[in-house]
C-alpha cells in the first residue's frame, strides 16, 4: 500500500510537471495546437495501460459507446481548458478552481443519480464557493478567460466522473484512456488549422515534456491504484497545489495575497472532505479507472 500512495504522488507530480511546461510556452503556442500534440504524445503511454486480453481496437471503441463519446468529449473540452488557464493564470489559482470538481461531482450526483447528501458534504460545498469567492473577489479584481476556463475544466472532470458512475465500472482502461486522448486530439486538430503555427525548437522540448509526463503520470496512476486502496491514492492529487505554488514562485513570479490564500485553503479543505466522503460512500475514484 505504501508503495501505491508514493505512485500517487510520483502520480501528481508528473501531472504538475507536464502543466509547467504547457505554462511555460507562455500561449508562444496556440492553445489548440498544444492540446493536440500533448495528445498525440500521450498515445505512447497506451502498450503501457492495455491489459491482457485487450484489443488495440479497444481505444476507440466500448461496450457503452455514449461513456466513450462523454469521455472523449470531455476530456478535449478539460484539456483545451486546462492549457488556456495555465496560460493565463497563475498555477495556484488555476489548481484551486480545478479542485471544485469534487464538490461538482456532489452537485450533479444529486441532480442525475438522486444521492442523498447529509449536512456535512453540504457545508464542504457552501464552504468551497465561498472559497471561490475569496479567490475571484468579483467586483474587486478583473475576472478573465482563465478564471471561466479552469471552472470549465473542473466542471468537465466532475461530468466525465458522473457519467462513469452510471456505467462506466466495466469498461476497459485502455478504452477510457483511449477516448480522454482520441478527443482532445481530433478537437484540439480541428480547431488548431485556422491558427497553425510551427513551434521553434524550445517550444518543441517543452511540448513534448507536457505530453509525454502527461501519458507518464497516467500509467504511474494506474500501477498506483492497483497497490493501494484508491481512498489512500486520491487524497494525494492535493499536493499539486504545493508544486504549483513552489513552481510560480521559482519559475513564473507568482505571488498569492492573503485573501487569495485563504480562499486556496477553503476550496482544499472542502475538495479533500467532498473526495474522502465519497470514497467511503462509492469508491467511485476506483471505478473511473483512470481521471
Amino acid at each position: 500500500m505504501f508503495k501505491g500512495v508514493l505512485l500517487g504522488f510520483a502520480c501528481f507530480a508528473a501531472f504538475s510537471i507536464s502543466d509547467a511546461f504547457v505554462k511555460a510556452i507562455r500561449g508562444g503556442v496556440p492553445p489548440y495546437e498544444s492540446v493536440f500534440i500533448g495528445a498525440v504524445l500521450g498515445l505512447l503511454a497506451l502498450p503501457f495501460i492495455k491489459g491482457e486480453g485487450d484489443r488495440w481496437r479497444d481505444t476507440f471503441v466500448s461496450r457503452r459507446p455514449a461513456i466513450w463519446w462523454t469521455r472523449a468529449l470531455t476530456g478535449a473540452i478539460g484539456n483545451i481548458t486546462s492549457v488556456i488557464a495555465f496560460t493565463l493564470l497563475p498555477m495556484a489559482e488555476v489548481f484551486a478552481l480545478i479542485f471544485l470538481m469534487p464538490i461538482f461531482v456532489t452537485l450533479l450526483s444529486v441532480v442525475f443519480l438522486h444521492e442523498r447528501v447529509g449536512w456535512r458534504r453540504w457545508t464542504a460545498v457552501v464552504v468551497g464557493f465561498i472559497g471561490v469567492l475569496v479567490v475571484l473577489r468579483p467586483g474587486f479584481r478583473h475576472l478573465g478567460v482563465g478564471h471561466f476556463a479552469a471552472i470549465a475544466c473542473g466542471l468537465a472532470g466532475a461530468v466525465s466522473l458522473v457519467v462513469l458512475r452510471l456505467g462506466g465500472a466495466d469498461e476497459k482502461r485502455v478504452s477510457l484512456y483511449g477516448a480522454s486522448m482520441i478527443g482532445p486530439i481530433v478537437a484540439g486538430g480541428a480547431l488548431m488549422v485556422p491558427q497553425l503555427m510551427a513551434p521553434d525548437t524550445v517550444q518543441w522540448g517543452l511540448l513534448a515534456g507536457y505530453g509525454l509526463l502527461s501519458g507518464l503520470a497516467g500509467v504511474l496512476l494506474m500501477y498506483a491504484t492497483k497497490l493501494a486502496p484508491a481512498n489512500r491514492v486520491a487524497p494525494t492529487q492535493y499536493s499539486q497545489m504545493l508544486w504549483a505554488i513552489a513552481f510560480g514562485y521559482w519559475l513564473f513570479d507568482d505571488h498569492l495575497d492573503w485573501p487569495m490564500a485563504i480562499g486556496i485553503a477553503l476550496i482544499l479543505g472542502s475538495g479533500l472532505f467532498t473526495l474522502v466522503r465519497e470514497e467511503r460512500r462509492t469508491t467511485w475514484w476506483r471505478r473511473t479507472k483512470l481521471l
